[in-house]
């Protein structure tokens, strides 16, 4: 199983709406609006690498309001 954070900027005034809307996409285990340098951090898990590149790729960068990404591969348990 493969791990990762993603650190998504968004879109000024769509934060809650693109929050919303990855909690939807398979794999996404949880997410959180927080403040800071990021707007949206969100946990995924995958069966594989090519699986969790999907999900950021296909799933993710496709949301309304997303601007930007910052994925962080969880290396150790």
């Amino acid at each position: 199983m493969t791990q990762a954070y993603i650190l998504i900027t968004a879109a000024i005034g769509k934060v809650k709406e693109a929050a919303k809307e990855i909690q939807k996409l398979p794999g996404v285990k949880s997410v959180h609006v927080v403040t800071g340098p990021y707007d949206i951090i969100v946990l995924v898990e995958a069966p594989s690498l090519d699986m969790l590149t999907s999900t950021v790729v296909e799933g993710i960068h496709k949301v309304k309001g997303v601007v930007d990404t910052n994925t962080a591969i969880v290396v150790e348990i």
